[in-house]
């Protein structure tokens, strides 16, 4: 039920990376309106989901670990688990939609 608010790329290996539960991370931008209509749901499942880390990851801030994971469209959400990418979900949809997909890599 952590949430760990904002990572930037320096942290991105300790606190997404190096995270002993998974850890989904919201890329994202200030310019972007899908971005901020599918935070809301995120902020939700963060606070909800027991044992989920949620951080959100600027875009044009933090370039490396958007070039490095090869984010291509934003709102984009990727889950890591043990270090790994586990699941990744691209475009806005609702929180139920979201829990759906996250479903089979939690708990």
């Amino acid at each position: 039920m952590a949430n760990l608010g904002h990572v930037n790329d320096e942290e991105f290996e300790t606190k997404v990376l190096g995270s002993g539960e998974p850890v989904l991370v919201d890329f994202w931008a200030e310019w972007c309106g899908p971005c901020h209509m599918v935070s809301p749901a995120v902020e939700e499942i963060g606070n909800e989901q027991a044992g989920l880390s949620v951080v959100k990851l600027n875009i044009d801030e933090n370039p490396e670990a958007t070039r490095k994971y090869q984010v291509l469209s934003i709102p984009s959400l990727i889950l890591f688990k043990n270090g790994e990418e586990a699941a990744r979900l691209v475009g806005a949809r609702p929180k139920e939609a979201i829990l759906k997909e996250l479903q089979p890599h939690l708990g």
